[in-house]
């Protein structure tokens, strides 16, 4: 495999854009696999070692987009001028269709007739009309007719030359009929000018609100970048020094203070401390560490200072591979196909064809005057056709259910993921703030059996275990303290205290010399404990359950166990989804023996423990590759890959920013029983969008033949213009209350 190149590519509006972009790279000599990115607006290319970009940008240039190169790992820099450019588009042409309906539309409403026409002749109205519309199509819509001519130009007709055709024969009718009304048959020179500037009107904002949705592309990328230091401390004969991270080398030994992110992968040399992981391994517990343990880029260095041996630098750190898995996934994700793009690339082809036949036919076989006749037939078909029912079929579903979904703490970051989400057969979940609180928390304080009182003393005991925590920032002392404060206990201050990285802490409270930690912590404070006390903390392990000792004044006092407790939801959560027919499985970075206990209590049965970050993401590509529909749920920064490379990534609102960030739907509230919800809206959603289309598609079809005058010969019935666009209009209108049933 060669080197990736990305570019920015300017200009793709449809599934049949990235598919005519993908095609011209692959052609280029030298590319060895391509995949666009339609939401970002990107092209990830593997090349050969001597191939540039510049070739490839000329090829996309020569098919009408703009291509250029640019760094994987930079943000967007052009998303927010284009999404500014798109609502002022939009603005625009809102603001300008809205006088025209007014204009149009009042005349025909009753008594307002003879005020209209008081103020102004019919024909001045009509020619407002043509102002008013010319004014959307030539400042607002242009950019549709330029797309429609780059179709054109690549023989792929698809949704801006349905718009082009509808708007611009609209206009033309409507323009012929107010210069030259003698050259149609009577009755027949009407205006439709509202229809070509509400058609242009409403596919710029569904634009515009598609772009709000797809904007924040890059965000998960950026985050990553975020938590890599640019800087390290190297240690030298002369001592540390401040260095900036491309000029540490592998082998060099760089200082980690307590607090500070660690910068490179390698290997503890020098130290003793604790490190959270969180970001790799969900796992909110820090992880111990000692000379010989590794520690990863991007981590955060607890207590204790550390020495590191480096041995991964760059590219080539976790978090650097995390990055490109995010990259990755999201380019090669396959696009989910509109049903509109695929249904128009038959359609519009079709309706031209009819259009042009039926204008032929009637040309030769009409009496004279046989061209009005002819051409009134012809654009009939084009406004019957017109795209505006088709055009809101999907936006308008979409942007129903995701108002709904959002009352209910559903952020679907994109249309295209009601659709996916509709599709899953099979759900992969994290454990770690996905199925449980995400947090330590101290779920039993056990008094030593040999102690005096022992049942008695549970709340003394963990008022000196608090105490004893309270500067703590440690997670375990953290749960210990709000523990204690959940039960109202007052904390006297320690009057002394030291933290043993990786073991625990020494203190003295109230007079008492206290012990709190670890069993070999124990054991180097000189406590002893029994069998039975050790026994005690081996069942809670069992249970999922990290036990800690507390020893006062050299004697063993309590056993103290933490767990991540599972959200009440949890269990119901899996219950539902395993009625609506969904396969559940926990892939986790936690242990075999946590994990399995919490799958057991939450009734998942298939489990895969210990997994990082790239084994999270093969495990769905696994899964993917039997041919099941795979979504994945997660909430932590190493949650981002599995999440980019599921159909459709579920992020847990009140996780990481990266993970919200690279998931396709978000749940703001964290809540378990917002999966199933958000599944069932999205099926919901997806019929609708099926119902929308076999009524505009069909409604459409099933009146092109009478628009043609196929009925005329044998029964006298032709479509007049002005009913075909009250047809179309019609049609729009049952999308749309078809669509608001989504809101119920």
């Amino acid at each position: 495999m060669g080197r990736v190149l990305t570019l920015k590519i300017d200009g793709m509006t449809c599934a049949g854009c990235v598919s005519r972009v993908e095609r011209t790279i692959a052609a280029v000599p030298g590319v060895e696999t391509v995949a666009v990115n339609l939401a970002s607006g990107r092209a990830r290319a593997e090349v050969g070692e001597n191939v540039t970009g510049g070739p490839i940008a000329a090829a996309v240039g020569d098919i009408g987009y703009g291509a250029h190169v640019v760094d994987a790992t930079r943000a967007d820099e052009g998303m927010a001028a284009e999404m500014a450019m798109l609502g002022r588009r939009a603005a625009l042409a809102l603001a300008l269709a809205a006088p025209l309906v007014v204009v149009a539309m009042g005349r025909h409403v009753g008594g307002l007739r003879e005020l209209y026409l008081g103020l102004l002749a019919e024909r001045q109205w009509v020619a407002l009309e043509a102002v008013l519309a010319t004014l959307v199509l030539v400042l607002a819509g242009r950019v549709l007719f330029a797309e429609a001519a780059r179709e054109a130009r690549a023989l792929a007709p698809g949704m801006s030359t349905l718009v082009a055709l509808g708007a611009g024969s609209a206009w033309l009718y409507s323009s012929l009929a107010l210069a030259a009304p003698g050259l149609f048959p009577p009755g027949a020179a009407v205006s439709y000018y509202e229809a070509s500037g509400v058609i242009v009107a409403l596919i710029l904002l569904g634009r515009w609100l598609e772009a709000r949705a797809r904007g924040r592309a890059g965000a998960a990328v950026r985050a990553l970048l975020h938590l890599a230091p640019r800087r390290a401390w190297r240690r030298t004969p002369a001592g540390e020094v401040d260095v900036d991270l491309d000029d540490i080398v592998i082998g060099d030994e760089v200082l980690v203070r307590p607090g500070e992110r660690v910068s490179v992968d390698g290997v503890v040399i020098e130290g003793d401390g604790t490190v959270d992981e969180a970001m790799l391994t969900g796992e909110p517990i820090p992880a111990s560490k000692s000379p010989g343990a590794r520690v990863h880029a991007g981590t955060i260095n607890g207590t204790g200072a550390l020495v590191v041996r480096v041995d991964r630098v760059g590219a080539e750190t976790t978090l650097a591979r995390i990055i490109e898995m995010v990259e990755a996934a999201q380019a090669e994700k396959p696009p989910i196909q509109r049903l509109a793009e695929r249904i128009a690339a038959v359609f519009t082809p079709l309706v031209l064809l009819t259009a042009a036949a039926t204008f032929i036919v009637w040309l030769v076989l009409a009496p004279a005057p046989a061209l009005p006749f002819a051409f009134t037939t012809a654009v009939s078909v084009l406004l019957i056709a017109c795209p505006c029912a088709m055009g809101l079929a999907t936006p308008t579903a979409i942007m129903v259910a995701t108002g709904r979904a959002a009352r209910d703490g559903l952020l679907f970051r994109q249309g295209g993921a009601l659709e996916a989400l509709a599709r899953i057969d099979t759900l992969v979940m994290d454990k770690t703030g996905t199925l449980t609180e995400g947090r330590p928390e101290l779920v039993e304080l056990l008094p030593d059996a040999g102690r005096a009182g022992a049942e008695g003393d549970s709340d003394a005991l963990l008022r000196l275990a608090a105490a004893a925590e309270r500067r703590s920032e440690h997670a375990i002392g953290q749960a210990i303290v709000r523990a204690a404060e959940a039960r109202g206990l007052a904390l006297p201050e320690p009057e002394a205290s030291r933290t043993v990285p990786g073991r625990g802490i020494r203190a003295t409270v109230d007079g008492h010399d206290i012990a709190l930690g670890t069993a070999r912590h124990m054991a180097e404070s000189g406590v002893a404990l029994s069998q039975a006390t050790r026994a005690r903390a081996e069942a809670l392990a069992a249970q999922g359950r990290s036990s800690f000792h507390l020893a006062v004044d050299g004697q063993p006092a309590a056993i103290l166990a933490v767990a991540d407790p599972e959200k009440p939801g949890a269990a119901p959560a899996v219950a539902e989804l395993r009625a609506l027919g969904i396969d559940v499985w926990m892939v986790t970075g936690d242990g075999e023996e946590t994990a399995r206990v919490v799958a057991d209590r939450v009734g998942i049965a298939p489990v895969v423990a210990g997994a990082l970050p790239a084994e999270k993401a093969k495990e769905v590509q696994r899964l993917a590759a039997l041919d099941r529909r795979v979504g994945f749920v997660g909430d932590g920064i190493n949650d981002a890959p599995a999440l980019a490379e599921a159909e459709v990534g579920l992020a847990i609102g009140t996780g990481a920013d990266v993970a919200i960030e690279a998931g396709d739907v978000v749940l703001a509230s964290g809540e378990p029983l917002a999966i199933p919800a958000a599944i069932r809206l999205a099926r919901r959603t997806l019929r609708t969008i099926r119902q929308n289309f076999l009524w505009a598609y069909g409604y459409n079809v099933a009146l092109i033949p009478l628009a043609a005058g196929v009925f005329y010969p044998a029964f006298g019935l032709l479509l007049n213009p002005m009913l075909a666009a009250g047809a179309m209009s019609l049609s729009s209108l049952l999308v749309v209350l078809n669509s608001l049933r989504l809101a119920r």
